[in-house]
């Protein structure tokens, strides 16, 4: 049996290395010369900026598994500092509650949010079927948890909106908790402790170390190499490439919705067409240093994310430089801001010199910074940024175990969990059904 995987982004490269750790015959085809999607990691002199992800979040079984990738020697954990979070709120960037005592004796959040999050224990309500994140917060806690916590964290993570985003997509594990415990305090309550803990870190070179390690160990890896097209046969799939024909028995999509939507679109014209409507909302990442002489904020965690209710023209903003010290010289601090997303999408395609005037204004005003302007910028542009788990791509998910019927499987970032170990996750446990 011989396994055909179109991308090596983390999900593909990881679910060759299962394979081939298995001694399972396997071919991956990737259009770009270079391995790893969305995870980019470029060194700019003295600087080394992240394009995509930052970080990767993991518990002691990844660790294991990057031990098998050689890379154990290579992993930077976070910081201590960066475990503390900002929203920005009345004029400056003030910490988030990490702590239930934080949460409820202190200043952040008003007496009637307070109370609120109390009455979640005796909340009988439950979720309706297409209930949204926001939906859900407002019925469970608050309105001001939802403006002023879950709207920035959902940015950040998903660069999406809450009022679109759907809770059984993006946290189903709390609506298993509201019918399991009838709150979602008790389940957390409860499942404290079970789950391993969980460790932020990067490498020394940046997340490219990753995707280059899974790229190394294979020997079945073709890169420059983009697949023009797929013909379903009686046993499996025809794969046309620039180096001819190639018959596997299982095929495995690791590609965005667009490429896949090409590739489907004479075998599955209805899933084709349902791909179609998956949003990726605009994000462009904007990396700026300054000295840190000139900076009179002491950047004193992971950094600051803005609610949209707040006007502000930056999702967040990352403090790298506190995180990972190594990303930049001791004597300067590095930001690296995102902008854009489903909230502020307008923002994204402004001309890229005025995205970066506009987060050297917005990093003057908040963090006190005495400069004309950074000593050091550079920005990116994702015209296409993390597909939004609404619910255009529930309806998407509905139909993808139809096409496992013809031994054709998806293995990507818009199917089942967008985070990098969601991605390893859902690569291995392919890799253990192949």
């Amino acid at each position: 049996m011989t396994t055909g995987i179109i991308g090596a982004g983390i999900s593909g490269l990881t679910l060759a290395y299962e394979l081939q750790q298995r001694g399972q015959a396997y071919q991956l085809w990737e259009a770009s010369p270079q391995p790893g999607g969305y995870i980019r990691s470029v060194r700019d002199g003295d600087y080394l900026r992240e394009l995509g992800p930052n970080s990767l979040l993991g518990d002691e079984a990844l660790l294991n598994w990057l031990d098998g990738l050689d890379l154990t020697q290579d992993i930077v954990f976070a910081n201590a500092v960066s475990k503390a979070r900002y929203i920005f709120r009345n004029g400056a960037y003030r910490e988030l509650p990490g702590t239930p005592p934080a949460l409820l004796f202190g200043g952040f959040f008003s007496l009637k949010t307070k109370w609120a999050v109390f009455r979640e224990l005796s909340n009988k309500t439950t979720s309706p079927p297409g209930e949204t994140l926001g939906q859900f917060f407002r019925r469970r806690f608050s309105p001001e948890i939802v403006e002023y916590a879950l709207g920035p964290f959902v940015a950040g993570i998903y660069a999406g909106d809450p009022e679109r985003l759907l809770v059984s997509e993006t946290f189903p594990i709390l609506l298993q908790y509201e019918r399991e415990f009838g709150s979602v305090l008790k389940g957390l309550i409860k499942n404290q402790g079970k789950t391993g803990r969980r460790q932020s870190f990067s490498f020394r070179n940046g997340m490219q170390m990753l995707p280059d390690a899974l790229a190394a160990k294979l020997t079945n890896a073709h890169f420059s190499c983009p697949v023009d097209q797929i013909e379903r046969t009686q046993t499996g799939w025809n794969v046309h490439t620039a180096t001819g024909s190639h018959l596997v028995d299982n095929l495995v999509l690791a590609v965005p919705t667009d490429a896949a939507a090409r590739l489907l679109a004479s075998h599955a014209p209805a899933f084709t067409d349902a791909l179609g409507q998956i949003d990726y909302p605009p994000m462009v990442a904007v990396h700026t240093a300054y000295k840190r002489a000139d900076v009179a904020h002491p950047l004193n965690g992971f950094g600051g994310l803005n609610p949209a209710v707040e006007g502000r023209f930056a999702a967040g903003h990352i403090w790298s430089s506190s995180i990972f010290p190594d990303r930049c010289p001791a004597d300067d601090v590095l930001f690296t801001t995102f902008v854009g997303g489903q909230q502020n999408a307008i923002n994204a395609r402004l001309p890229e010199a005025q995205i970066r005037t506009r987060v050297h204004e917005e990093l003057v005003d908040s963090f006190g910074i005495r400069a004309d302007q950074p000593i050091w910028q550079q920005s990116f542009n994702w015209p296409k940024a993390i597909p939004q788990y609404d619910q255009n791509l529930a309806a998407v998910k509905r139909l993808v175990s139809s096409l496992e019927a013809d031994h054709l499987f998806i293995c990507a970032n818009w199917y089942g969990g967008v985070s990098l170990s969601d991605c390893i996750g859902k690569a291995k446990a392919l890799g253990n059904r192949l």
